[in-house]
């Protein structure tokens, strides 16, 4: 029991003891593995860092040698601004002593200026010393004060000045007309000659012829109703006298009184005539003449190849056929201004087209649904402008009449044409009343002017001789006279067409033998 014992204790230490030496010896070899490992790597870490010294030092020079280059870049930079720095600064070194020269030689003649003019000082007031002395010597001598012959002098060279301007504006005028006159008259009679138009006098009475003196009576109807309410709705006067088998429609408005004429053939012609009847042929009658004057307005269009017109200005213009100006209808004369504005500016080298457009349109204002206080070219020139007329053609319509100032050329030939239209003989009629009493106004207003004599209102009011007297009126003063004259006949007085006026200065020495 205590050999086994023995011999386990002895086992176990044998064993304790051989773990012991075989740790011993396992780490013995350990030891050396790792100084082996530590060792390589010691000498990998050597040769690691001497390479990277080198790189660092192969840096280094490539660093310093750019920037080196750097420094000798900019070296060389200020060396070359140091250099521009030096040239400027002598260049203003020189500038400056320029300078200081110029300053000193403008200084001397300063003063050398300075001299001269306290000597011109002395001098000038020596002169107006002189000057005041002589100026009394002459006052003393004349009579006269300085003011009252400066006065007399102006007044001398006024009445000079004035007599060499009318003496030129005679030769300017004789000289225009020599070379003006003969091509215009060309122009205007050529136009006149290729614009051929028929007259016709309108009359405010409208003669409506019936078949027996029956119907005269179913006309006027029971007390009267039936007359009473043709004339209600339509505007026209009837006159039922003696005469047989006629009833006169008197109205100053043609459109009415074709609205009667028309409603009353129809009546006839129905043989029903009762108010209710008449009531609802008028009606009809009202806007059959409507489209009628709408056709009419498209028809004068397209024969004098306007185009692009509103329909508006169609209507208006359909509507001239039956309003009249002095007795000449409407239309025909805004169609006769047309055709000889187009020729005319045809002559002049012009556009025709837009002549005959303002031709056509010129009296559109009296013509319009609502009256207006404005002239009529005024008028009419608002509505060509509302309906999108052209300027040049607005210009032309409203400044025929000058209530406006002309813009463009087209402007004095339509307002050539329609006093060329309105001086046809036969286009117009005047009342009697009026056109005497033109006359009349015509030679008392050249009664007015100083040095008249005498006056004749001539050629149906188209020319005007005075007759002044020769001791009173030089022949400058004649010329002046004639051209005041035609200047407040024009703004003062409403004529068709133009008004010649002619002063005569006669001179007559008489003696007699005895």
């Amino acid at each position: 029991m205590n050999v086994l014992l023995w011999v386990l204790i002895g086992g176990i230490t044998g064993l304790a003891i051989g773990l012991a030496i075989a740790f011993t010896i396992g780490r013995k070899a350990t030891n050396r593995k790792s100084r082996n490992i530590l060792k390589e790597a010691e000498e990998k870490a050597e040769m690691l860092k001497k390479d990277k010294i080198l790189q660092a030092k192969e840096k280094f020079l490539q660093l310093k040698a750019e920037h080196d280059k750097v420094i000798q870049d900019r070296n060389n930079e200020i060396g070359k601004t140091e250099n521009r720095i030096k040239q400027k600064e002598t260049v203003l070194s020189q500038k400056i002593e320029d300078f200081h020269r110029k300053e000193n030689e403008v200084t001397t003649i300063k003063a050398n200026l300075s001299t001269q003019l306290n000597i011109l000082n002395k001098k000038q007031a020596e002169l107006d010393k002189e000057h005041l002395r002589q100026k009394q010597i002459l006052e003393s001598i004349s009579g006269m004060s300085v003011n009252e012959a400066k006065l007399q002098l102006i007044e001398t060279l006024k009445e000079e000045a004035r007599a060499e301007a009318m003496i030129q504006v005679k030769e300017i005028i004789d000289e225009a007309r020599l070379t003006a006159n003969t091509e215009a008259k060309k122009i205007i009679i050529e136009t006149i000659q290729r614009t051929a138009a028929e007259h016709t006098i309108e009359n405010t009475v409208t003669v409506f012829n019936i078949e027996n003196d029956e119907i005269k009576g179913r006309i006027i109807g029971r007390e009267g109703r039936n007359i009473r309410s043709i004339e209600a709705l339509t505007g026209v006067e009837l006159i039922i006298d003696d005469s047989p088998d006629v009833i006169l429609l008197s109205a100053f408005d043609p459109v009415r009184r074709e609205i009667a004429r028309l409603s009353l053939h129809k009546l006839v012609t129905d043989g029903r005539i009762h108010p209710a009847r008449i009531e609802e042929v008028v009606a009809k009658t009202k806007k059959q003449i409507e489209q009628e004057i709408i056709e009419i307005g498209k028809r004068t269009a397209i024969d004098l190849g306007i185009h692009n017109m509103h329909h508006e200005l169609i209507r208006l213009i359909g509507k001239m056929k039956y309003r009249s100006s002095y007795g000449q209808n409407l239309l025909e004369h805004s169609k006769e201004v047309a055709l000889l504005s187009a020729t005319m500016a045809a002559e002049l080298g012009l556009s025709p087209k837009k002549a005959k457009r303002a031709g056509l349109l010129h009296d559109i204002g009296k013509v319009p649904d609502n009256e207006s206080d404005l002239p009529h070219a005024l008028l009419g020139m608002k509505l060509a402008e509302k309906y999108k007329e052209k300027e040049d053609i607005c210009n032309a319509i409203g400044a025929h009449h000058d209530e406006i100032e002309m813009e463009t050329l087209i402007a004095p030939i339509v307002q050539v044409c329609d006093a060329i239209s309105g001086a046809r003989p036969g286009a117009r009629r005047e009342v009697v009343e009026a056109y005497i009493q033109r006359l009349k106004d015509l030679e008392n207003l050249a009664l007015t002017y100083p040095g008249v004599v005498k006056t004749y209102a001539i050629q149906a009011g188209r020319e005007l001789r005075v007759i002044v007297g020769a001791d009173k009126v030089t022949d400058t003063e004649a010329a002046q006279l004639s051209f005041d004259l035609s200047r407040k006949i024009q703004d003062e007085m409403s004529y068709p067409g133009q008004v010649k006026i002619t002063v005569i200065r006669e001179t007559r020495a008489v003696n007699y033998a005895k």
